[in-house]
């Protein structure tokens, strides 16, 4: 069974940093390319990090580029997302996925809310 857990969210305040977890269970991890994805209330869901399954390539939206550093544990299955200087703009429910080809597998989410 394919499994994807997100944890680390929160509360944080602007200026603040969040450490993302999402471990991986089910399938090959290190055969996978990961990403995180964020959404809010009516709006599509956004792309904000990525990274290839040997961790060699990183890649990241424009809006969190600086912020924002993905890596991944291929022992632990685990991908990460730290979070820094994090603004309200951030605020969202983050998501990571993982991609193979045309095989997609999506978590269920963690809340991340920046406010004071």
């Amino acid at each position: 069974q394919v499994r994807l857990v997100e944890s680390g969210g929160g509360l944080v305040q602007p200026g603040g940093s969040l450490r993302l977890s999402c471990a991986a269970s089910g399938f090959t991890f290190d055969w996978f390319a990961m990403q995180w994805h964020r959404q809010t209330p009516g709006k599509e869901r956004e792309l904000v990090a990525a990274i290839s399954s040997t961790g060699s390539d990183r890649n990241y939206a424009d809006s969190v580029k600086g912020r924002f550093t993905i890596s991944r544990d291929n022992i632990k299955n685990t991908v990460y997302l730290q979070m820094n200087s994090l603004e309200s703009e951030d605020t969202a429910v983050y998501y990571c996925m993982a991609i193979r080809s045309d095989v997609k597998y999506l978590g269920q989410g963690t809340q991340v809310t920046v406010s004071s």
